[in-house]
């Protein structure tokens, strides 16, 4: 294998690059599944949003992470697949690496430890996997070291590139990478651990009658999403017109006669006398 460095490729260039292999491959006839983000934030649903802030918690990535984020917004990711355990990828810098990220299963007790701890706040798949519970159980999903996300200890990587550091760029871009492609798919979380999250909906109940609470507004699907969800309308039926309440009576009072005009009596004009 070759270790010498390779110049820096522009971006612009890798952009070409990337845009030529994709064209290779599906003249050939692979399918490749690039990872895409636009503007703003990299993640923009909660499960997204929370795998790129656990990575972003860990001191042994931040040399690296900037990097690969940069990459991952240059569409340099043109092929990324999610497996139990695995996350496999693409990425084009000065030539096409291939990454493999192994990540460890979630260990059995600390699984049962978050079903445990949720059993009786999780009613729904729906809700799990759209983020929508409450904020005291998405934040035991998410703890670090003990919920979902993996630690730095639990994840390995691979890459063709000649980099030898710790982390490459092109392993960033990777790790990112995972973080757009659960917005679009969050169930892949729970492929990647090797847990199914079917089992915390199985448990709801256990331990006792559920909780009687008032949900919270993070509880509650509005209908356009539960209209994506299960792709019917949910406008309901038309409310009832209110009755229109009858305007009171009002009685009519003759009008009162008008009093007659008074005239002053006529003064009769005096006799002239006739001399």
């Amino acid at each position: 294998m070759d270790f010498r460095w390779k110049p820096y490729v522009p971006v612009a260039r890798r952009r070409v690059k990337a845009a030529r292999a994709v064209a290779k491959f599906k003249k050939s006839g692979a399918t490749l599944a690039p990872v895409t983000t636009g503007r703003g934030a990299i993640a923009r649903t909660f499960w997204g949003s929370a795998w790129c802030r656990n990575l972003e918690r860990y001191s042994d990535y931040a040399n690296r992470l900037p990097r690969g984020r940069t990459y991952l917004r240059n569409g340099s990711v043109i092929d990324l697949e999610i497996a139990a355990g695995t996350v496999t990828a693409q990425v084009m810098g000065s030539s096409l690496y291939r990454i493999k990220v192994d990540i460890s299963p979630v260990p059995a007790r600390q699984w049962q430890g978050i079903a445990r701890d949720c059993a009786q706040s999780i009613d729904s798949l729906v809700e799990l996997l759209h983020g929508q519970l409450s904020t005291s159980v998405m934040e035991r999903i998410t703890r670090p070291g003990t919920g979902l996300f993996p630690t730095p200890k639990e994840i390995s990587f691979s890459c063709s590139c000649p980099d030898w550091a710790a982390m490459c760029k092109h392993v960033a871009a990777t790790l990112y990478g995972v973080g757009p492609r659960l917005d679009a798919q969050p169930e892949l979380l729970f492929t990647l651990r090797n847990v199914d999250a079917k089992e915390l909906i199985a448990r709801a109940g256990e331990g006792g009658p559920p909780i009687q609470k008032k949900p919270g507004s993070g509880r509650i699907l509005d209908a356009s999403k539960l209209a994506d969800v299960f792709g019917i309308d949910l406008a309901g039926p038309t409310p009832p017109p209110r009755p229109v309440r009858a305007a009171a009576k009002v009685s009519k009072k003759a009008p009162s006669p008008r009093p007659a005009k008074r005239t002053s009596p006529q003064r009769k004009a005096p006799r002239r006398s006739g001399r």
